[in-house]
């Protein structure tokens, strides 16, 4: 199983999405600093969890949320 997962960052406005096979361990690690891409943006919170059976049907999404209309998607479910 792969896992598409969105965190949100909750002091800036910032929505990083990336693609596991442990979701709670990245995002731990994500929340540690041990991403140099998320680390001034700490700590986050869980904005969506999506299960995938292969990778490519994760990295499809993933690039979809990505895009500019993915991030709208995403900020339509803070409201």
């Amino acid at each position: 199983m792969y896992y598409l997962y969105a965190i949100i960052s909750k002091n800036k406005n910032y929505i990083y999405v990336g693609i596991s096979d442990d979701y709670n361990r990245r995002i731990n690690q994500h929340n540690k600093g041990y991403n140099k891409t998320t680390r001034p943006y700490r700590p986050f919170e869980k904005l969506t969890i999506q299960k995938f059976i292969t990778r490519a049907e994760a990295k499809k999404r993933e690039k979809y949320l990505k895009s500019g209309c993915g991030k709208e998607d995403l900020k339509s479910l803070l409201k």
